[in-house]
């Protein structure tokens, strides 16, 4: 199940992508089985549990036409368009990024967090402000993202999974200057457009383990990152159950997992974003969410 907010015209619906169709789930479940079912994600979310079950009768019956809109003709926003709160970050979750950024002893032993305001999520083709303005070290990092499902406050390893939804893909552009000005991570990680993310959110029964993923950034097409989810430091149910230790999870929070070595501000001299750069950020399972810098 692959999850998606779209707009057609000035409709706009939870689709759940069917080859290269969106099936405007809100339609076809208000005619065929008389209910409503949440246009906002979020909502969506929270609820997926009551109307799960009209779902997977959607997936197994045909028949679609009158509710499917090919995925061209729409217009996909990002998942969660606006999130309720901001976007939970792991930062320095894999060894060789710690390292890039500084050396060995940048390597963490507990987990690392920061935030992204909501006004800086966009979705998948939306085009990525330079801030010329602001940076001369706009940079890219290519995530897994978690999406909650359910509510809960010092959650456990072992139930961490319970609490999940599912997985979409996050673009957590970085100005490095403004980081380093004010030595913390808010302002350089919130710049509005800063936060792409989507295409789609993938149900985690879609994903058989989240701790086995290849993740790939390449920039116009040149390879830049290539790592995998296994080399977390700090693994998916870790994270989950460290956040929630006093501060409750909700449904539709999004926790960013961290990113490989590759980044712009790791090679020398730094590759950092001009005005025209194609950005495809690609997890295994779940697409690619691509963007270009404008």
């Amino acid at each position: 199940m692959k999850f998606v907010t779209a707009r057609l015209h000035d409709d706009e619906f939870i689709g759940m992508i069917q080859g290269e169709k969106a099936i405007h789930i809100n339609k076809i479940a208000k005619e065929r089985f008389q209910t409503d079912i949440p246009t906002n994600m979020i909502s969506f979310i929270e609820h997926f549990h009551y109307f799960e079950h009209i779902i997977k009768e959607i997936i197994e019956e045909k028949g679609h036409d009158a509710f499917s809109y090919s995925i061209e003709e729409t217009e996909i926003l990002a998942p969660i368009p606006r999130p309720s709160k901001n976007v939970f970050c792991v930062g320095k979750n894999y060894r060789d990024h710690a390292i890039e950024m500084g050396s060995e002893q940048d390597i963490p032993t507990n987990l690392m967090m920061f935030s992204k305001a909501p006004t800086a999520v966009v979705g998948p083709d939306a085009p990525i402000l330079r801030h010329e303005d602001v940076t001369d070290e706009l940079d890219y990092e290519g995530e897994l993202a978690v999406i909650i499902g359910k509510k809960g406050k010092s959650i456990s390893k072992d139930d961490a999974f319970h609490h999940v939804f599912g997985y979409t893909i996050l673009n957590d552009i970085t100005a490095r200057d403004l980081q380093s000005k004010h030595k913390q991570f808010l302002i350089g990680k919130s710049l509005d457009t800063s936060c792409p993310m989507g295409p789609f959110i993938v149900h985690k029964s879609e994903i058989e383990n989240a701790a086995n993923l290849h993740i790939e950034t390449r920039v116009n097409g040149e390879i830049r990152q290539d790592g995998n989810t296994e080399q977390f430091i700090f693994p998916i149910e870790e994270i989950i159950a460290t956040l929630s230790k006093g501060t409750t999870l909700e449904p539709g929070d999004i926790i960013a997992t961290g990113t490989p070595a590759g980044v712009g501000k790791g090679f020398n001299p730094p590759k950092f974003l001009s005005s025209g750069d194609i950005i495809e950020i690609t997890v295994e399972g779940i697409g690619t969410l691509r963007n270009k810098v404008q």
